[in-house]
């Protein structure tokens, strides 16, 4: 099992595509395949794993193995907001789980390249949320849905493994022991 610090604008998959950067350009180990999917613009942990049954246990909707993310929104968001990304909403492939979500201070990251953008009008704030399923861009749409457009998203940790101590970019073996 190998966990990866994917870096914005890398695509989450090992075959080429037309000059884009692929895990393929980054992780060097053979017959490993990624358990959950980070859209480009995305950016944090991803695991591969040559595990069929730990792969479906990682991104299986509904398994209560938490991902864990950090994300920059516009705005500040008010309690309603907070409640309704907690609650789950209804988007347009159904209601979500109910997740966890806080306000947080702003994580200690790296500088992403492109920076994000900012307006000196608008402020942003951070939040953490915890999802139990794994939709395409459904961190996205969630905080989209309730008003505050998501920023920056890095998921920063999967069940019991994060990206502390992985510079983006960077990987390094783990055990699914963590699970059992």
């Amino acid at each position: 099992m190998v966990l990866f610090n994917k870096p914005f604008g890398v695509l989450c998959q090992f075959s080429a595509s037309a000059g884009r950067s692929t895990l393929a350009d980054y992780v060097p180990v053979r017959d490993v395949y990624p358990a959950g999917r980070l859209d480009a613009d995305s950016e944090g942990l991803v695991v591969l794993t040559s595990d069929g049954a730990l792969q479906a246990r990682i991104s299986a909707p509904g398994r209560r193995l938490p991902k864990r993310y950090w994300v920059e929104v516009e705005g500040v968001p008010t309690g309603g907001q907070i409640d309704a990304l907690a609650r789950g909403v209804t988007l347009n492939d159904g209601p979500t789980l109910a997740a966890e979500v806080r306000t947080i201070a702003a994580p200690p990251l790296w500088q992403r390249d492109p920076p994000v953008r900012s307006r000196a009008a608008i402020p942003t704030s951070w939040l953490e949320i915890a999802l139990f399923e794994g939709r395409n861009r459904q961190v996205r749409r969630m905080t989209a849905h309730v008003g505050l457009p998501t920023l920056r998203l890095v998921r920063h940790a999967v069940g019991p493994w994060s990206i502390a101590g992985l510079a983006p970019g960077a990987w390094r073996r783990a055990s699914a022991q963590a699970l059992r």
